[in-house]
């Protein structure tokens, strides 16, 4: 739940600790990114809030890492991907061709058809390049529909451009 509804990439959801929590305000700091070694904040939502309480309340507390492994080791990408895949024959889906990182395609295409704008969507997802952030998300055919619709409904009433 927290990379559907955050688009962390899986390595930093793997070295993500406790501490790097702000249950209050539903927020995640990443202090280095896996790919641009910059820092960034993601939020998360009510949903995901409610997933991570259940997991904080199970979780061995004395555990630094949110997501740990056997003894003090953190969880490895490769446990993470069995366990999903587990969550995927459980839901049907074991032939889906689903990834962990098809979920941060999905969180970025859930935004930008929800109009997050795109240079907000870019710097959550944690890209150094607008260009990329465009590759992962996209836009869905009703609302290109909409769009087109309300341009079209402003040009044929003379609405003047917010640039004029």
């Amino acid at each position: 739940m927290l990379l559907l509804r955050t688009g962390m990439r899986i390595g930093e959801l793997l070295s993500c600790k406790v501490e790097d929590i702000d249950l209050y305000e539903q927020k995640i700091l990443i202090y280095q990114s896996d790919k641009t070694s910059v820092g960034r904040a993601v939020y998360y939502s009510e949903d995901a809030q409610q997933a991570l309480l259940a997991w904080l309340r199970v979780r061995d507390p004395r555990k630094e890492q949110l997501f740990y492994g056997r003894g003090t080791n953190p969880l490895s990408y490769e446990a993470a991907r069995m366990r999903f895949q587990r969550c995927l024959q459980k839901a049907g889906l074991q032939y889906s061709g689903y990834t962990l990182h098809c979920l941060r395609h999905t969180f970025a295409t859930d935004l930008l058809n929800a109009r997050m704008p795109l240079e907000c969507l870019r710097v959550l997802m944690g890209h150094s390049n607008l260009e990329i952030t465009r590759r992962y998300a996209r836009l869905s055919d009703k609302i290109r529909e909409e769009e087109y619709f309300t341009a079209m409904a402003r040009i044929l009433k003379g609405a003047p451009d917010e640039d004029d």
